[in-house]
């Protein structure tokens, strides 16, 4: 049985019952189609996207420049579907309800602490290999930034463990080149000792599932989140390590553009999202450097 098209029953329903212009309507079909490919590359359904999703989702598109009149249809276009998804009973509650307007603020990415890390990353138990391979996958993806879909994509010729450098390919076949820090390196020495790297029999792909198998990004995207909800930590997803990369790095003074070539983003305009710092750290940057400072 074919897959229901929810964004063209939405798009009906809008014609019938609310009389929508084709131009209108043509606008809803491009933003929600949009949507259902980001989601169809982090392999969530439509329907089983969360609340932070949608907001993750927003940070991605936002940081194309795009005027508040499109940001505001956007909002429009998934708050309209998925009111239409809980009244047509597809899901229990509408992740859409909650999310700010942009005009109110831009849309800020979600990233945890240092010791909100630290936590994460100690969570699984390393006395199982598949406990080795998730601290492995927590470390490299923090200690580098990447993407779901680049760290499953990984083979294990992509690491040079003893030059603690990764090559990985990004979006638009970019390949860039990443420094690996020490903590990383030792999960992942642990984790592929024990996972039989360099066996004839073993798959090439770096990262495998307990029967031999490459792992995928929803299994990737499962664990992460499950790992932080035994934290306590609610809303986050694989893409909260990277942007928990990127903000550390820029807490800590790093270069812009440094941050942006880790990140492979093409456009510096999409790094500068994670020059939101905390108040305190600009306080603290304000009194060591401002020659008016009370401190000075």
């Amino acid at each position: 049985m074919p897959e229901r098209d929810l964004i063209r029953e939405y798009l009906s329903y809008c014609a019938a019952e609310k009389g929508l212009a084709k131009n209108t309507l043509a606008g809803y079909e491009s933003d929600l189609r949009r949507l259902a490919a980001w989601a169809e590359r982090v392999e969530v359904g439509l329907p089983d996207l969360s609340r932070q999703d949608l907001r993750e989702w927003l940070i991605d598109i936002g940081a194309e420049g795009l005027s508040e009149g499109s940001k505001l249809r956007l909002l429009s276009s998934i708050r309209g579907f998925y009111k239409f998804l809980a009244a047509e009973g597809h899901i229990k509650a509408d992740p859409s309800e909650l999310i700010e307007s942009p005009r109110r603020g831009a849309y800020l990415p979600r990233y945890l602490t240092l010791a909100e890390v630290d936590r994460l990353l100690e969570t699984p138990d390393t006395s199982t290999l598949t406990g080795l391979r998730d601290r492995a996958i927590l470390e490299l993806m923090y200690a580098c930034g990447l993407r779901v879909s680049e760290a499953t994509g990984l083979k294990l010729r992509d690491l040079d463990i003893d030059s603690g450098i990764l090559t990985t390919t990004g979006k638009g076949a970019k390949t860039r080149r990443i420094p690996v820090g020490r903590s990383a390196v030792e999960c992942l020495r642990a984790y592929l000792a024990a996972s039989g790297a360099g066996s004839v029999e073993r798959d090439d792909t770096l990262f495998l599932t307990p029967a031999g198998k490459p792992l995928s990004r929803q299994a990737v995207y499962t664990m992460i989140t499950g790992y932080a909800e035994k934290c306590g930590f609610h809303g986050v997803t694989p893409h909260t390590l990277r942007h928990s990369f990127a903000t550390h790095l820029v807490q800590n003074d790093a270069d812009i553009r440094t941050v942006q070539q880790m990140l492979g983003h093409s456009d510096i305009s999409t790094t500068q999202i994670y020059t939101h710092l905390s108040s305190s750290h600009l306080k603290r940057s304000y009194d060591r450097f401002h020659p008016r400072s009370s401190r000075r």
